[in-house]
Order: C-alpha cells, then sequence, then structure tokens
C-alpha cells in the first residue's frame, strides 16, 4: 500500500483501540468502589485505638483523602487504567492486524501464537505488580521515624500502585516486541543477542527506576524475569531465522531480505525486418 493508505490503516487501528479502551473504562467505572478496595488491601493499615508514638504505629498508615474533587479523580484515574488492563486483548490484536500483512502466511501464524502469548504477559506483569505492593509499602513505610504516623493520601497511594501495575505490564511485552521486529525482517537473532550487554544493563536500570523500593529484592523480583523472557525472545528469533535460512536454501519463498534476484538477461535480440504499410486514401 501507499504511504497515505498506510496512514489511513494505522489510524482505523487506533480508533478501534481507543474505543475499546473508553468502553472498557466505562464498564470499570461501574465497579471503581470495588477496584480501589482491591488496590488499597496490600496497604498495611493502623489499628484503630492504637496508641500514637510507639513502635508499631510508626510501622502502619492512615488512609485519607484529601481535597474535595479527589474522590473523583481517584475513581476516574482507576477505572481508566483498569480500562486499558481489560483491553489488552484488543489494543494487542490491533498491533497484530497493524504488522501482519507485512508477514508470510508461516510467519502470521508464528505471530497469532505471539499475540496469544502477549495478554498473559502483560497480565503476568501487574500481577506480579500487585504481589509486590506489600514489600513496596512495608519498605517505604519503615523510614518512618520513631514518635510520628504515616497519614497517606490514597490518591498518592494509588499513583504508585496504577503506575506499577501499567510499567510493568508493558515491561513484560518486550519479548513480545522484539520477536514481533524479527518476524517482520527489522532485526535478526544475531542482533539481539550482540545486544545482551547493553540489554541486561537497560534492564537492571529499569527494574531499579520502576520498583520505588529501595530494597535489592524488589528490584530482582522485576528484572530476572524480563532477562528471562528477553532470552526466550533471543531463542524464538534464532529458530526462526533458521527457517528462514532452510527456506532460502529449499527454494520456496522467505522472507524479502532473503529473496535473491534472479540475473537479468542482456543478450540483444534480433530486430524484425520492417513491414509495409498501406498509404491512406486523401
Amino acid at each position: 500500500m501507499p504511504l497515505g493508505e498506510h496512514l489511513r490503516e494505522l489510524r482505523n487501528r487506533l480508533v478501534k483501540a481507543v474505543g475499546a479502551i473508553l468502553l472498557a473504562t466505562i464498564v470499570a467505572a461501574l465497579f471503581y468502589k470495588q477496584l480501589i478496595a482491591f488496590l488499597i488491601d496490600p496497604l498495611p493499615g493502623c489499628v484503630p485505638g492504637r496508641p500514637t508514638g510507639t513502635a508499631e504505629a510508626a510501622h502502619c498508615g492512615l488512609i485519607s483523602v484529601n481535597g474535595l474533587l479527589s474522590p473523583f479523580t481517584l475513581a476516574l484515574k482507576v477505572s481508566v487504567t483498569a480500562g486499558v488492563v481489560a483491553a489488552s486483548p484488543v489494543w494487542l490484536y490491533q498491533l497484530w492486524a497493524f504488522v501482519v500483512p507485512g508477514l508470510y502466511r508461516k510467519e502470521r501464524k508464528y505471530s497469532l501464537a505471539l499475540l496469544g502469548a502477549g495478554v498473559p504477559l502483560f497480565l503476568c506483569g501487574a500481577a506480579m505488580a500487585y504481589w509486590l505492593l506489600p514489600t513496596t509499602a512495608r519498605v517505604l513505610i519503615s523510614f518512618t521515624p520513631e514518635k510520628a504516623t504515616n497519614l497517606l493520601p490514597i490518591d498518592g497511594y494509588l499513583n504508585l500502585a496504577t503506575r506499577m501495575v501499567v510499567v510493568f505490564g508493558l515491561s513484560f511485552e518486550l519479548p513480545f516486541l522484539l520477536v514481533l521486529l524479527n518476524l517482520g525482517g527489522v532485526i535478526t537473532a544475531r542482533q539481539m543477542i550482540g545486544w545482551w550487554r547493553g540489554m541486561f544493563m537497560g534492564i537492571a536500570v529499569f527494574a531499579a527506576v520502576a520498583t520505588p523500593s529501595t530494597d535489592p529484592l524488589s528490584m530482582l523480583l522485576l528484572a530476572v524475569p524480563i532477562g528471562l523472557l528477553y532470552l526466550v525472545a533471543c531463542a524464538i528469533a534464532w529458530c526462526n531465522d533458521r527457517r528462514r535460512g532452510r527456506t532460502r536454501v529449499g527454494g520456496t519463498g522467505g522472507s524479502p531480505r532473503d529473496v535473491e534476484a534472479c540475473p537479468l538477461d542482456l543478450t540483444a535480440a534480433p530486430i524484425e525486418p520492417p513491414s509495409s504499410i498501406a498509404a491512406p486514401r486523401p
């Protein structure tokens, strides 16, 4: 397709993805109280009646809401985040549908299998973020000085929780993106393996920034799965490149980069003798 058709295709895919997110957000808004309670559950709250100034009170938090508009902003933020997570099968499919016309039939089958793995990867990242929330909260609250009590604004805590859910979910999509680029012929397995030093360094830095707690355990719990998924993506790309090499040798086709042009025949062909044409009558 020409560039204009590609842009129109991209626009249509974006409209469908945004529409699915909006629809899921509206549905999630009907249950925003349950969603907020679900996100607050990992936070260690203070027991009512516990005297302030004790060591136990310093390691808990009093959840509060500040401002008149804070409850509405809170409900909107939680609903949008839940909509992005719930609509992940739709917008991941739209991403796949935009890339798949440039793939061969076998590569489409592989990419469809990867699409089926992309949604669970995103949900696994979101689940890991929720699993790390109690540890993150306890570590951060442990810095509270003695004879002090934490007042935890719920919007600030949910900002942290929703950001962790989205960031962890998207970070688990790294192998999905790399394999899609390999199937499209953009990168090769040799290039991916050659990036291992920079990739592992980038994963470690990303894990250190994405996890707000200062303990190394939380960083490792995020960095190790992403590193393993990167290695799995390299293995899938290596198998795909080997398959392309065998296909090219067998002469049954391959990726556009693997197809070699046929030699041109530049031999001069004889010209036919001129033929007579009757003159037109005046």
